[in-house]
């Protein structure tokens, strides 16, 4: 398993460093962070940008540029950020903790919600629970997370005035404020994966009851509830893992959305806001973090496989 571990975390380096790598061509041709920086102030002369694109390291070529760059992040050196002159590693200890937050609440309210739900809708085929979750599932597959989250805020902070439609408040700082501002939206992001999670683990147990083990199983007299959960679903989730492994990026994506509707200061937020100024340093740093974030869930998600299957051996 270490072994397996190690390999998989080594494997892993190419696909960063040509993700970063490709971020960084398409920043660099397409931005002129130096034009960006002075658009607003006073004008400088050709040799005062020479100057700066010097001081910066922007007159040395592309790859070389990228290369500086990489060596300072293996010694943790994420540089200073072009607009604000703060230390990279400084923004992202303020804004990551934000996102994980939202991230982590947005990811557990989809497998609440979609994993009960699919249970059910399988093991009553075509009742009306099955077809109105099914037509659930297709709507919240079809509703863009900016829209909910749109409607959501007209309803419940315009029209009642139940819950804040801006700000963020720490959970652990103070869990009832903190729910208040998170509860939209988490549930603007983690509809959209709820309803996926729902509609593939009706699928995979669909499949899996009407295998002859269940059957078997029921012929004993186990209890129904023993018979779908223990037996049904431990061999159905596999897939469903897997799903919701592969739906981190997604939910680290949308929260660039999310997080500019809902004026959340986190990483998304960071991310778009850095985009618009070419602050190159910012937009390298959270771009390798996303990265990292997607690797190690996609490890992690491999190495539940050996728990919920036995017959699975890392070598």
């Amino acid at each position: 398993m270490q072994a397996y571990v190690i390999r998989r975390l080594l494997q892993a380096v190419p696909v960063i460093i040509l993700v970063t790598l490709m971020v960084f061509l398409l920043l660099h041709l397409t931005s002129d962070p130096i034009a960006l920086m002075t658009s607003g102030g006073e004008a400088l002369d050709p040799q005062q940008r020479e100057a700066l694109r010097k001081e910066l390291g922007l007159d040395k070529p592309i790859l070389v540029q990228y290369g500086v760059w990489l060596g300072k992040v293996v010694q943790g050196d994420f540089g200073r950020s072009l607009k604000t002159q703060r230390l990279v590693i400084d923004e992202l200890k303020v804004r990551l903790p934000v996102t994980a937050e939202l991230g982590v609440i947005s990811w557990l309210f989809s497998v609440v919600i979609a994993i009960p739900a699919g249970v059910i809708s399988a093991t009553r085929r075509g009742s009306k629970m099955d077809l109105t979750a099914t037509v659930a599932t297709m709507a919240g597959v079809a509703i863009p997370s900016f829209w909910l989250g749109i409607m959501l805020i007209l309803l419940f902070s315009v029209q009642v005035r139940w819950l804040p439609a801006f700000g963020f408040v720490s959970f652990f700082s103070n869990p009832v404020e903190g729910f208040r501002h998170l509860v939209l939206p988490a549930f603007s992001l983690g509809l959209g994966a709820a309803a996926l999670n729902m509609r593939q683990t009706r699928s995979a147990m669909l499949e899996v009851l009407s295998q002859d083990y269940i059957r078997t199983a029921r012929a004993k007299g186990l209890h129904e509830r023993t018979v779908v959960w223990l037996h049904a679903f431990k061999n159905a989730s596999l897939p469903v893992v897997t799903l919701m492994g592969l739906q981190i990026g997604r939910l680290l994506g949308g929260a660039v959305i999310i997080e500019r509707l809902f004026a959340i200061p986190g990483m998304g937020r960071l991310m778009v806001d850095s985009i618009f100024f070419a602050d190159f340093p910012v937009v390298q740093a959270c771009v390798l973090i996303v990265a990292l974030c997607v690797v190690l869930a996609n490890l992690a998600t491999d190495l539940l496989y050996a728990y919920l299957d036995p017959r699975i051996r890392y070598a």
